[in-house]
């Protein structure tokens, strides 16, 4: 049940910063072609984030 409410906590987190960095990109006028590498950078740390969140939440409980 714990692994199920992660899950969608992260996807709707990941889907909530993709929406900022989208509004970031568009509000400071970042180059179409620099904007794949933005995207993905933020996307691994935030996943680099859940993934350390998880594990904090499985070893402590």
């Amino acid at each position: 049940m714990l692994l199920v409410v992660i899950i969608l906590f992260s996807v709707f987190y990941l889907f909530q910063i993709n929406r900022m960095t989208y509004a970031l990109c568009i509000r400071k006028e970042i180059p179409e072609e620099k904007q794949p590498k933005i995207f993905r950078t933020i996307n691994v740390l935030i996943t680099i984030l859940l993934v350390s969140f998880y594990m904090e939440v499985l070893f402590t409980v």
